[in-house]
């Protein structure tokens, strides 16, 4: 159990290092975008390049595996309707719902804690790939395609995309040399896991500056020359919206993806006691701070990442007890 509350640990201290900087203002106004795109265009395809080189992609081809992605995929998918149903989001916030409903924190939470549940990390090593080579380039061409970063038809735009997105190129190139058993020099790979390894405490650094000066949860904060002007009933209304679609989120990551890998582990795919358990541990897993660098990086509305990830999070911790 103490293994457990120590996986928990770092996040929550860069996450407080991070709050504590801002409301320093110590590295100024704008170090929050800085710092996330830092992570976005630098840090995290090195750490997705470094990693997938190494990794063979074979650990995907599992019954466990499909039981996960099965549910991930379904949970994925119920937060971006609910999200265009329940909330009339724009297309890319969608995918951002979709997202934070169902992109599980694999890495720097799963591994850690499967290797105290489950006694090994292969599983959530797996699930790591599966998040990368599927879930990321789909969110990714969605955003792309919502936010109209490109002028191009959307087929060329998205036929384009690996060259112009450094992270889905990272994770291109990685794919390759690991089917290739290619190895990248000494050097060049020493150098990808240095600057990688960036990638998560940055992360978590930007995501604990987001929460200087919030309002309420799920709530963008108005400009200065706004707030005077706002309507209370108006920002009333978007308050019980904006806690209605956190809680939306939270549920379907916390409670509907985990029921919907047991249920298709347990009844569709009939997996061992030990497997069923892997499956549900990682469905169960709080959402990734990905998203809320994607949202920040796409310039869209990042108070719903932030806080789906702070309370999915404590909501993880807590039944880790």
């Amino acid at each position: 159990m103490h293994s457990l509350f120590s996986a928990f640990v770092p996040i929550w201290t860069l996450t407080a290092i991070g709050y504590l900087v801002a409301r320093g203002g110590v590295l100024g106004p704008h170090a929050g975008a800085v710092l996330g795109r830092f992570v976005f265009l630098v840090a995290m395809p090195a750490a997705l390049l470094n990693t997938l080189s190494k990794a063979p992609v074979r650990q995907l081809a599992s019954a466990p595996i499909l039981a996960f992605a099965i549910g991930t995929v379904a949970t994925c998918l119920l937060g971006l309707l609910a999200s265009r149903r329940l909330f009339g989001r724009a297309p890319a916030d969608q995918a951002i719902g979709g997202m934070l409903a169902g992109y599980v924190n694999s890495s720097n939470l799963g591994i850690p804690v499967a290797s105290q549940v489950l006694g090994d990390a292969s599983f959530p090593a797996a699930v790591v790939l599966f998040q990368i080579l599927t879930i990321t380039p789909i969110i990714l061409t969605l955003l792309d395609a919502g936010t109209r970063r490109s002028a191009r038809p959307r087929l060329v735009s998205a036929v384009l995309l690996p060259v112009r997105n450094p992270i889905i190129a990272a994770s291109a190139l990685g794919v390759v040399l690991s089917a290739a058993h290619w190895r990248l020099p000494a050097p060049v790979a020493n150098s990808c896991s240095l600057l990688g390894a960036a990638a998560v405490p940055t992360a978590l650094i930007a995501l604990g500056m987001s929460l200087h000066g919030r309002r309420s949860p799920g709530v963008e904060e108005p400009a200065a020359d706004e707030s005077a002007a706002e309507d209370p009933e108006e920002w009333s209304a978007e308050e019980s919206g904006a806690r209605a679609e956190l809680a939306v989120v939270v549920v379907l990551k916390t409670l509907v993806q985990p029921v919907l890998g047991y249920v298709i582990g347990r009844w569709a795919l009939h997996l061992s006691p030990h497997d069923l358990l892997a499956v549900v541990l990682c469905s169960a897993l709080p959402t990734a701070q990905n998203a809320f660098i994607y949202a920040r990086e796409y310039g869209l509305r990042t108070a719903l990442a932030r806080d789906a990830i702070v309370v999915s999070t404590l909501l993880s911790r807590s039944r880790s007890r």
